[in-house]
């Protein structure tokens, strides 16, 4: 297999593949699957797997260009602004949405910018607050909107499109530049 992916199995309905910003290909599968079933798989996405890792190949993290890799200093000091420029966002979109809310913890996962638990609670991506405002608010709309919906149905995005009108020029920004963020992490 010419990617040499990580492969996790576990009590999970569907196969996925995951490409890192490093370029380490993971691919999680149900326990059932045969291997030779995943590797069928894999060869059958094995030009997307391409396009995406070329993908991160080319930011300007890689290239050389971009900020170093954050310092554990510099990490604890984004998180403390994250701590207090997120919360406020989220408490002045939440009655916009229309919904309430959790916990909020403010994490550096590597692959995400924001989840949004059955409970309500959030997680966003300390990195957010070293994007445009604007960015970090629709990754805030988009988790708010999930304790209405919690899929990416027409229905969600309807939602998320009430509250940003322009949340996809917003998203479309986090696709571009977002692995340039996640590669100072690594």
């Amino acid at each position: 297999m010419r990617f040499n992916p990580d492969i996790i199995k576990s009590n999970r309905k569907t196969i996925c593949i995951e490409v890192r910003p490093d370029g380490k290909v993971t691919v999680r599968a149900p326990i059932s699957l045969s291997y030779e079933k995943i590797e069928a798989f894999i060869e059958a996405n094995a030009s997307r797997i391409e396009k995406s890792i070329e993908k991160y190949r080319n930011t300007p993290a890689n290239r050389g260009s971009a900020a170093s890799k954050l310092t554990p200093e510099e990490l604890a000091e984004i998180k403390e602004k994250a701590k207090a420029v997120i919360p406020p966002r989220v408490s002045y979109y939440a009655p916009l949405v229309g919904v309430t809310y959790g916990k909020i913890k403010i994490k550096t996962p590597k692959t995400r910018w924001g989840s949004c638990s059955s409970k309500g609670d959030l997680n966003f991506n300390a990195l957010l607050v070293l994007m445009p405002p604007e960015v970090m608010d629709s990754v805030i709309v988009h988790e708010l909107c999930h304790r209405k919906e919690m899929n990416h149905s027409p229905r969600f995005y309807e939602e998320v499109l009430r509250v940003m009108p322009d949340y996809h020029k917003y998203h479309g920004w986090l696709k571009a530049h977002g692995s340039e963020y996640l590669m100072r992490l690594y």
